[in-house]
């Protein structure tokens, strides 16, 4: 393989530089490349953030996040029921 070939298969598709090129979500997805353990941290966060918002907001908090999940849960059903 020469350096060429090796430089394009590393290189990101054009969404995944979009995803980098953007301030907080390409500074969370290079520091997950690096560490892996920092999505354990991203959980925590993100955790603790909906904890924050059910006790500031309440049942709403709640509700909002059960719905902005469906999506994700859709896509993941579809998947799992793949032959």
């Amino acid at each position: 393989m020469t350096l060429a070939t090796t430089d394009l298969a590393r290189r990101p598709s054009l969404p995944g530089r979009i995803a980098r090129s953007l301030p907080v979500i390409g500074r969370v997805i290079r520091d997950i490349e690096r560490e892996a353990d920092s999505l354990f941290y991203l959980f925590v966060i993100a955790l603790t953030a909906l904890v924050l918002a059910i006790k500031t907001w309440g049942l709403p908090a709640l509700v909002l996040t059960a719905v902005g999940f469906v999506p994700v849960m859709f896509v993941i059903l579809v998947i799992l029921a793949r032959p």
